[in-house]
């Protein structure tokens, strides 16, 4: 990243949050699973890509079993998109990082970045306090509701 693009990241918030896309237990009341994936970029010429992707693996979100919802975001200026998921429980989360289409996607781009993660259990799912401490977490803070 050059000079002037690091100092225009740091002081530019640059991080868009994609509208929430419910799943079929957006109702839920009950326990939730969170995951939060940080992949950032080698390059901006993967983001066509990683977007699009990320697009086709949404498509049938409202179906997925086990799906609260789900925000996508990107960060541009940083080389950063990730998502932010929730989940009734791990069983279903785990079904979702299975299937084809996202193994494939994983290992088409993972030599394009690096990826990290984050997964955390809630009693209850308050959506405005799991993107609040989605994006503490990603500014550089820790797990520690």
């Amino acid at each position: 990243m050059s000079t002037i693009a690091a100092r225009a990241a740091a002081l530019l918030p640059s991080r868009v949050w994609i509208p929430w896309e419910p799943g079929p237990e957006a109702a839920t009341a009950g326990p939730v699973v969170v995951s939060l994936t940080d992949f950032t970029m080698h390059s901006l010429r993967s983001l066509p890509g990683i977007a699009r992707t990320g697009r086709r693996l949404g498509l049938g979100w409202y179906a997925v079993p086990g799906a609260v919802g789900v925000h996508l975001w990107t960060d541009p200026l940083r080389r950063k998109v990730g998502s932010l998921s929730v989940w009734t429980d791990l069983a279903a989360m785990r079904r979702w990082v299975g299937l084809p289409l996202h193994v494939a996607t994983m290992r088409r781009y993972r030599t394009h970045g690096s990826v990290s993660s984050t997964t955390w259990h809630d009693e209850s799912f308050d959506r405005e306090a799991t993107v609040a401490e989605a994006t503490r977490i990603l500014d550089g803070g820790q797990r520690g509701r």
